[in-house]
C-alpha cells in the first residue's frame, strides 16, 4: 500500500529540523519542507536565502501511527533523495487498533463492568505494561465506594500488580520490552530534592493528578465501543490486560525476577507500607512493645517488620478473632479484641500489658477515631504513633496538645516511607532469602472475570490478598 503523506519530517541530523512555517496543503512537500541549521555536508541549499533547508543523509526518514476508524495505520515515511521532494509511504495492512479487557468501575458501589478499553500507546516517559496479575487492596475498595471527588467515574482501578514491559515511549532508559516490573502509585523520578533525601519518599516534581497522567494531565484508556475517556487511578490502573504507567512509576526487578509474581505483587503497596512503616516511619528497636491497630495486610506486614527488627512485644487489635492465628505466624505475640475488654477500653488495656503504653503504634484502618485511640495508648515520653490507614471522609483526627508536650509524636506515611525504585527491590531480595515471609498474604487466587468476588470478599472482611490472574492460567488453588 502506497500513499502520499503531509507531515512534518525528522533528519538524523545532530541538530533536529524545524517545520516550515507555511501550512502543508499539498500531497507534495516542496524545498521548504523542513529547515537545518546544521552544519553537516549533507544539506542542500535554499537558493533563495542561501541557507541549508535540509540533511540529504540517507538515513533521513519520517514515520507515524494514524487511526482510521477501528484500525491503526504504522506509517514510514522515506526520502526519494530527489526533486520535488517527493514522500514516499510505506503501510503495512491495516491492523486492529490495541482493544482490551478492563474491569470498569462506571459507578459508586456498583460491580464492575468487564469491557473493552483502547489503550493508547505509551507517550515520552511512558512505559506500557502487559499485567501479569494484580490484587486488590482496601484503597480500591475506599475510591470504589467513593461517591465524591477525588473518586472518578468511569475509571480503572487497581494499584497492586506485576508485569512484563510491552513498549516504551521516548527518552525512557531504565526499562526495556520485556523486562518484569511493578508499577507503583508513588513516584521516584530520582532527581528532585526530596528523591535525593533520605528524609522523605514524596517526590515533589510528579504531583499526583487524581485519574490522570501525571505530566499531561491526561488519560490512557477509553472506551473501545464509543470513544469515551476512561479515568485511570493512582498512576497504575491494574484492573486491565494493559495499562500504561510513567516510567517513575515502575520499578524493574533486577536481582528478584525468579520472585513469584503472586508475591512481587504485594511488593507494590501493601506489605512495603507495613514493612517499611515499621523499618523506616518508626525504626522499631530491638527490645521495644509495638501496638498495631488493625491486621489487615498492612497491619500484619507492621508485625512481621517489627518482628524481624526484634520487637519483644507486638500486640495485634482487630475486631475478627478468625485473623489471630495468622497473626501469630507473622509475629503478633498478644491480642486484643475490642467487644471483649469489658469495661475498659483498649487503650486503657494496652497501658497495663505495656506499663504505660506502646513503645510504637501504627494505626492500619483508617478511622479517625482509631487513629486518636492509637495515639493514646501511645507511651508518654517517646511514644510514637504512625498512621498508615486511608480516611475516606477525611474528618480531622482530635489528639490533645498536652500530651504532645509530654514527649508523644504522630506521623504518617505513604508506601511505608520506602523509595520505591530503591527498596522494594531490596524486600524482593529478602523474600528470595526466605527473610520476608508472604505466603500467609495470599488467601484467595482467582481469573480476572471473577474481579467482582474478589470485591465481595474483601469488603466481608474474608480475605487479605486476593491474586487476580489475568489469564487465569497460573491459578494453583483457589480458597473459598
Amino acid at each position: 500500500m502506497i500513499v502520499w503523506l503531509v507531515g512534518t519530517v525528522r533528519s538524523s541530523c545532530p541538530t533536529p529540523p524545524t517545520p516550515s512555517r507555511r501550512t502543508r496543503t499539498s500531497s507534495v512537500l516542496d524545498r521548504a519542507a523542513a529547515s537545518c541549521d546544521c552544519d553537516c555536508e549533507a544539506a542542500t541549499m535554499d537558493q533563495s536565502t542561501a541557507k541549508p533547508i535540509r540533511c540529504r543523509d540517507p538515513s533521513f526518514s519520517f514515520s507515524a501511527t494514524f487511526t482510521v476508524n477501528k484500525y491503526t495505520l504504522n506509517l514510514t515515511w522515506r526520502d526519494l533523495g530527489q526533486p520535488p521532494w517527493l514522500a514516499l509511504v510505506v503501510a503495512p495492512p491495516l491492523a486492529p487498533r490495541d482493544h482490551h479487557a478492563a474491569a470498569v468501575s462506571k459507578a459508586p458501589g456498583q460491580p464492575l463492568e468487564m469491557v473493552e478499553v483502547e489503550v493508547a500507546p505509551p507517550r515520552a516517559h511512558e512505559v506500557r505494561v502487559k499485567i501479569v496479575c494484580t490484587s486488590l487492596c482496601h484503597t480500591d475498595l475506599t475510591f470504589w465506594r467513593m461517591k465524591d471527588f477525588p473518586a472518578m467515574f468511569p475509571s480503572i482501578l487497581g494499584h497492586e500488580a506485576v508485569g512484563v514491559v510491552e513498549s516504551v515511549g521516548d527518552h525512557v532508559e531504565e526499562v526495556a520490552a520485556g523486562d518484569t516490573v511493578v508499577p507503583v502509585f508513588l513516584p521516584q523520578c530520582g532527581r528532585c530534592a526530596d528523591c535525593l533525601s533520605p528524609r522523605s519518599n514524596i517526590c515533589s516534581v510528579l504531583a499526583h493528578r487524581p485519574g490522570l497522567m501525571p505530566r499531561d494531565g491526561t488519560t490512557r484508556f477509553s472506551l473501545a465501543a464509543t470513544g469515551e475517556p476512561v479515568h485511570g487511578f493512582l498512576s497504575v490502573s491494574s484492573f486491565a490486560e494493559y495499562t500504561v504507567v510513567d516510567v517513575a512509576h515502575v520499578v524493574r526487578l533486577g536481582g528478584g525476577d525468579a520472585l513469584p509474581p503472586e508475591m512481587a505483587c504485594l511488593l507494590s503497596c501493601g506489605v512495603s507500607t507495613g514493612v517499611g512503616a515499621a523499618w523506616k516511619v518508626a525504626a522499631v528497636e530491638p527490645g521495644s512493645t509495638v501496638a498495631v491497630f488493625g491486621l489487615g495486610t498492612v497491619g500484619l506486614a507492621v508485625a512481621q517488620g517489627s518482628k524481624m527488627r526484634g520487637a519483644k512485644r507486638i500486640i495485634g487489635v482487630d475486631l475478627n478473632p478468625d485473623k489471630f492465628e495468622i497473626g501469630k505466624r507473622l509475629g503478633v505475640t498478644d491480642f486484643i479484641n475490642p467487644n471483649d475488654t469489658g469495661e475498659k477500653n483498649v487503650t486503657e488495656v494496652i497501658k497495663e500489658m505495656t506499663g504505660g503504653g506502646a513503645d510504637y503504634s501504627f494505626e492500619c484502618i483508617g478511622s479517625t477515631s482509631v487513629m486518636a485511640e492509637a495515639f493514646e495508648s501511645s507511651r508518654m515520653g517517646w511514644g510514637k504513633t504512625i498512621i498508615l490507614g486511608t480516611d475516606a471522609g477525611k474528618a480531622p483526627v482530635s489528639i490533645s496538645s498536652s500530651a504532645i508536650k509530654r514527649g508523644r509524636s504522630v506521623t504518617g506515611a505513604l508506601l511505608g516511607g520506602i523509595k520505591p525504585k530503591d527498596d522494594i527491590p531490596v524486600l524482593a531480595q529478602k523474600c528470595m532469602d526466605k527473610e520476608l515471609e508472604l505466603d500467609e498474604f495470599v488467601t484467595h487466587r482467582m481469573g480476572f472475570d471473577d474481579i467482582n468476588r474478589a470485591f465481595d470478599l474483601l469488603a466481608q472482611g474474608n480475605c487479605l490478598r486476593c491474586i487476580i490472574w489475568m489469564d487465569g492460567a497460573e491459578q494453583k488453588k483457589t480458597s473459598s
